[in-house]
Order: structure tokens, then C-alpha cells, then sequence
């Protein structure tokens, strides 16, 4: 029974010092959460004016105008950004961004169009080199500090590979950052631009003059357009990312609390049964002794 007790004291201790992890965990998380939040809605104002802008050029151009626009009757290969965290420890938040990316590119392989992906995000970059899919390009480690650079390398290589027609569209998928309790896997489309035009039809509620020429602008807007919505699902999912270890890290504390409890009173009754025989064996040998 001693030794019993040893091994639940011992679990005990072990689920404490657990607890401390976690609990530390939560508060680096929450850190970084104020930071990562801090920079998505600070930028979200700027992409949607950004967006309100190319709406208003796309809806005075015709798609011809610009490569970028051009929407393929054949497509043939379809290329997946797929964006993760490169750490582990936030619950189902990686897992539900590579079956959402998985289940898109399975969708597109049915169709008998060929799937590659370029990967931001160790996770994800490890969960597709398990699959049948080809990695074009591979960022890993670069999401604890990054800016718009990042966007800007990812941009110019799938512009430059939609140009070269070796790859005819373009979807990124992320994790959208809306609650501290809630992130979404979101896909969207990237390329062609072409989600722009049918926004531009509720009108922006604004009117543009533009100098110089609207072929002109949108030859220069377009592929900063193109960045600029990598690099919103960058700061998304790199939000997204911190809220989900922090709410995982949250109810680790918590089942902690719970299992301490748990064991402090299985160990409570087996400490009582312990007196309890002990008791019974000094009570025995007690009467052993009178009696004899």
C-alpha cells in the first residue's frame, strides 16, 4: 500500500509541474495573441480600401487588359498556398487547415487537374509531404516574425508561374483569425483575379478619378493586389495560430486542476484504507496477545 501511495503522490507532482507548463504556455500565448491581433486589425482597413480600389478598376477595364484577369477555359494544373503554424500544441487548429486544403486538392484532382502546393508553416508542409501531392516551395520557421516580405517572395513566385501558364489558378488556404474562441479554415481563390468584378458591381459607394490610364494602374495594382491578400492570410493565420494554443493551453490548466483533483482523492482513500489496515492488524495483534 505504501509504494501505492508513492506512485499516486508521484502523479501527483508530475500533473502540478504539467500544469506550470501550460499555464506558462497560456500567458506566451497571450502575448503574442495582443501583437498578432494588433497587426491584423490594423492592416484589415487597408486591404479592404485596397480591394475597394481594384474593384473600381476591374469594373472599367476588360478582363484582356491584363494577364492577371484572365480567366482559362482549360485549366489543367491548380496550385494550393497552404498556410499553418509551424508549432504544434493549439489543438485541432492545424489538422482542420490541412483537411480543408487536403479536401480541396482532392476535389480538384477528381476533376483530372493536377495539384501543387507551395506550403508556409512547418505543419503543413509536413502533413502534404505525406500525400500523393507535389510541394513546389516549402517556408518554414518564418511565421514567429515576418512582415511583407514574406508575402511579397510567395506573390512573385505564383504570379510568375500563372504567367508561364504552369499553373492556371491559384488558392490559398488559412486559418481566419475572427474571436479569441473562434478561427476559421478559409480558401480563397487568388488568382485569376477575378472575385474583384463581381464586387465592383454593388459599386464601392465611391467615385475615382484615375491618372494615369486604368490599364495602366491595374498593371501595377493587380500584382501588389495579389501580395496583399497573402499577406492578410499570413497575419490571419498567424492570430489565428496564438488564440488557438492559448484556448488549448486554457483547457490543459484546467483538466490539470481536474486530474490533481482526481488523484488527491483516489490518494485520500488509499491512505485511509492504509490506517485503516494498520489499525486492524495492531487490534488483531492485540487480541492475539490477551488471548494467549
Amino acid at each position: 500500500m505504501g509504494a501505492s501511495l508513492r506512485d499516486i503522490k508521484r502523479k501527483i507532482d508530475a500533473v502540478k509541474k504539467t500544469k506550470q507548463i501550460t499555464k506558462a504556455m497560456n500567458m506566451v500565448a497571450s502575448a503574442k495573441l495582443r501583437n498578432a491581433q494588433l497587426r491584423i486589425e490594423r492592416f484589415r482597413p487597408y486591404a479592404d480600401k485596397y480591394f475597394e480600389i481594384i474593384a473600381d478598376l476591374a469594373a472599367r477595364a476588360d478582363a484582356s487588359v491584363h494577364p492577371l484577369l484572365e480567366k482559362r477555359e482549360d485549366i489543367k494544373r491548380v496550385g494550393i498556398i497552404l498556410v499553418t503554424s509551424d508549432k504544434g500544441l493549439c489543438g485541432a487548429f492545424n489538422t482542420n487547415l490541412c483537411n480543408a486544403a487536403n479536401k480541396l486538392a482532392q476535389s480538384k484532382k477528381a476533376e483530372g487537374k493536377e495539384v501543387k502546393f507551395i506550403c508556409v508553416g512547418k505543419k503543413g508542409r509536413d502533413f502534404i509531404r505525406k500525400t500523393e501531392f507535389e510541394i513546389l516551395d516549402a517556408k518554414v520557421e518564418v511565421l514567429n516574425h515576418f512582415d511583407f516580405q514574406l508575402a511579397n517572395e510567395v506573390g512573385e513566385m505564383v504570379i510568375d508561374k500563372f504567367l508561364l501558364k504552369e499553373l492556371d489558378e491559384v488558392y490559398a488556404v488559412f486559418g481566419k483569425f475572427v474571436t479569441v474562441v473562434k478561427q476559421d479554415p478559409t480558401t480563397t481563390k487568388i488568382l485569376p483575379v477575378e472575385s474583384v468584378e463581381s464586387d465592383a458591381e454593388g459599386g464601392s459607394g465611391s467615385e475615382y478619378i484615375f491618372e494615369p490610364s486604368v490599364e495602366g494602374l491595374l498593371a501595377e495594382l493587380l500584382p501588389r493586389y495579389v501580395k496583399v491578400q497573402i499577406y492578410r492570410s499570413l497575419l490571419d493565420t498567424s492570430a489565428s495560430e496564438h488564440a488557438a494554443r492559448m484556448t488549448a493551453m486554457d483547457n490543459a490548466t484546467k483538466n490539470c486542476d481536474e486530474l490533481v483533483n482526481s488523484l488527491t482523492l483516489v490518494f485520500n482513500k488509499a491512505r485511509q484504507a492504509s490506517i485503516t489496515a494498520e489499525l486492524m492488524d495492531i487490534v488483531g495483534g492485540a487480541e492475539a496477545l490477551k488471548n494467549a
